[in-house]
């Protein structure tokens, strides 16, 4: 049971897939068009309840409960190789070699 007053997250469908546009991709078209949104939770609810959250901007947004104290989880995938190399040559390039480092 979430507490009003949680940090939660919700999701809210914005578009079902037979109101989307029609020049988009086939597989894109197949999928709603979902928005997930961070915020405090403005009343008692359970996973999978609608309910109503206050952003940090302020903004009241109603949706279905889907995480209680989420976390902020993001990076920028496996290193690439080809990448790495042409990082070094760039800096190779700019600052003279490595002694220049």
């Amino acid at each position: 049971m979430a507490q009003k007053g949680d940090w939660v997250k919700i999701k809210q469908v914005i578009l079902e897939p037979e109101e989307r546009a029609e020049n988009i991709p086939q597989d894109t078209k197949e999928t709603p068009l979902t928005m997930w949104v961070k915020g405090l939770l403005l009343e008692d609810g359970e996973i999978g309840d609608t309910v109503k959250i206050k952003t940090f901007t302020g903004r009241i947004v109603e949706g279905v409960l889907v995480e209680v104290n989420p976390r902020h989880i993001h990076d920028f995938g496996n290193p690439i190789s080809e990448l790495i190399k042409a990082g070094m040559k760039a800096r190779e390039i700019l600052y003279g070699g490595e002694e220049n480092e």
